[in-house]
């Protein structure tokens, strides 16, 4: 629920298995920063910056990943 240009702070992961470490493995760990680039016309996909790269994720598994808001 963050907004195109928003920023957020990643707290942990909701998933299992391997979608939690296909997440891990692109980036998205507890501690890093993220930001919402674009979101697709009907909500899906959702393009986030993490890790100084871009990444397209689903809306389910972007669901996944637990945020704090920036401060």
């Amino acid at each position: 629920d963050i907004p195109i240009g928003g920023k957020a702070i990643i707290r942990g992961h909701s998933s299992g298995g391997a979608v939690r470490q296909r997440l891990l493995d692109l980036g998205f760990v507890p501690g890093r920063e993220i930001e919402v680039v674009r979101v697709a016309t009907l909500g899906c996909p959702l393009e986030l910056r993490v890790a100084g790269y871009c990444v397209t994720l689903r809306r389910t598994e972007a669901y996944q990943i637990e945020v704090e808001d920036e401060r």
